[in-house]
């Protein structure tokens, strides 16, 4: 024998039916602060921002890539 059962509800009906609670308020806040820390850094990822701190340290950033790289595969 099958039974079968359609429940019609919304999402937060479920999760009051269920007796888990309502985070949508938690929910919106953190959407907020992470908007709000995207358009205070969306200047670096501008190529020329990102260019311009790359190379303020000079030689040294691309050594200490070339060491992580040689790490990564390995390499002494």
């Amino acid at each position: 024998m099958k039974v079968t059962i359609d429940i019609d509800c919304t999402p937060q009906e479920a999760r009051a039916f269920m007796g888990l609670p309502d985070v949508s308020v938690l929910n919106d806040f953190m959407v907020d602060e992470m908007k709000k820390k995207m358009a205070e850094n969306i200047n670096a990822l501008q190529p020329e921002e990102m260019m311009k701190n790359w190379f303020t340290f000079g030689g040294q950033a691309q050594e200490q890539f070339m060491k992580l790289m040689g790490a990564a595969v390995g390499k002494p």
